[in-house]
């Protein structure tokens, strides 16, 4: 029997890995995983179903292959340079995604192995335990893009890894390791790449077998510290699509077609 969550998220894959475990994937290893516009409405959306669904006591998400997720498709990121009425869906949908993660009762486990980037890598840091591989490589890569680090970062690097660190991989788009991004905070656990998804699942499966209501009510309230950043989230969310009518985008998007460095002209702001 299909599981009913699949006629209403038809993007993503779903599975029941152990009794009261929704594992959701990202599946199109074909492009490691990158987010096109359905998939990036299924993933703002899910959450609220899971919150609501009284079989579910933890999700493991993860990606299909040996990639989490490449992040924003690339025609996703032109679509929004070309019309305004998409920029203010997507946008709606980042803040969703972000907020719907936060607010989900369930608490989610992120299993990475291979590139994290954009939305993929909001949902493996959104995670409330994040468990990666050693070759894992986590990229923020909206400055590269031409557009400010909006989807997540904002509200969550800072207080995971600290300003300073924050800052440098943000900025400059410095690709962070497993073993690095365990070290500085960034993701709970690293591991061999080949014990990633048996220790996230195993991970997910003491979920299950807790008080739900004791892991309920920590994670919500542990996630005020996120929620009390959500002012900061708000404006780099609309900056970041404020950058998406401006001429940078599209050079970033050409050169990383082209795969040279980009010649960005925009203008500075103040």
């Amino acid at each position: 029997m299909a599981d009913p969550y699949a006629a209403d998220f038809p993007s993503l894959e779903f599975s029941r890995p152990d009794n009261h475990i929704l594992k959701i994937v990202m599946s199109k290893p074909e492009r490691l995983n990158a987010v096109d516009h359905g998939m990036h409405r299924d993933l703002s959306m899910v959450w609220q179903q899971v919150d609501r669904d009284p079989d579910v006591r933890a999700v493991l998400v993860c990606g299909d292959g040996e990639a989490f997720s490449a992040g924003g498709d690339l025609d996703l990121v032109f679509d929004a340079a070309d019309d305004f009425a998409t920029r203010v869906e997507l946008m709606r949908e980042v803040r969703d995604l972000v907020y719907n993660v936060i607010n989900c009762s369930k608490p989610v486990v992120s299993a990475v192995q291979g590139p994290a980037v954009g939305a993929g890598l909001a949902l493996a840091l959104l995670a409330d335990i994040s468990v990666v591989g050693k070759s894992a490589r986590l990229i923020d890569g909206h400055t590269r893009l031409g557009v400010a680090a909006g989807d997540h970062a904002a509200i969550i690097w800072p207080l995971l890894c600290g300003m300073a660190k924050a800052k440098y991989h943000l900025l400059l788009c410095e690709p962070v390791l497993g073993e690095e991004a365990e070290r500085i905070g960034l993701v709970s656990r690293c591991v061999e790449d080949d014990q990633v998804h048996p220790t996230a699942l195993a991970i997910a499966q003491r979920i299950v077998e807790g008080s739900q209501s004791a892991l309920r009510f920590t994670k919500w309230s542990l996630n005020n510290w996120l929620r009390s950043a959500g002012p900061t989230f708000d404006a780099s969310v609309a900056l970041e699509f404020i950058g998406f009518s401006g001429p940078d985008v599209r050079e970033g998007v050409v050169s990383l077609r082209e795969k040279r460095a980009p010649n960005f002209t925009g203008p500075a702001s103040e």
